[in-house]
């Protein structure tokens, strides 16, 4: 038995309701810079109306409903990692530090020794 997911075919009305959604954002900015004149809790206002339509649009589509479940999935999952203390989280720092300081030491002296045979020995225009 197949444990793969069935994926449904989109319809024409999720397509409108995401296509409203998009609409209903664009209004929103638009209000907001056409409304430069009003104060700014005004436009603050039309800019949220906005968003808050979009999201009620898309909320209601098939997409938003898989994209609400992936987030609560991501939440669940995110509570399973197993973080660091503040004591580890350090020591790793630091090791990360010392790491970069005697990469860049020996990348700088690389450099130097390169530029000695190149400019010195080989050229000899030092």
């Amino acid at each position: 038995m197949s444990s793969q997911p069935v994926q449904t075919v989109n319809t024409s009305n999720d397509k409108i309701k995401i296509a409203l959604a998009i609409v209903a954002v664009v209004a929103g900015v638009v209000g907001f810079f056409v409304l430069s004149d009003q104060s700014t809790p005004v436009r603050a206002v039309a800019l949220v109306a906005g968003l808050l339509v979009a999201v009620a649009f898309a909320w209601t589509s098939a997409q938003g409903r898989g994209f609400v479940g992936f987030a609560k999935e991501s939440v669940r999952e995110t509570k399973k990692v197993v973080w660091p203390t503040r004591k580890e989280a350090m020591q790793i720092t630091a090791v990360v530090f010392a790491f970069v300081l005697i990469m860049a030491i020996f990348l700088w002296g690389t450099d130097k020794l390169l530029e000695f045979l190149l400019y010195d020995v080989i050229l000899g225009w030092k």
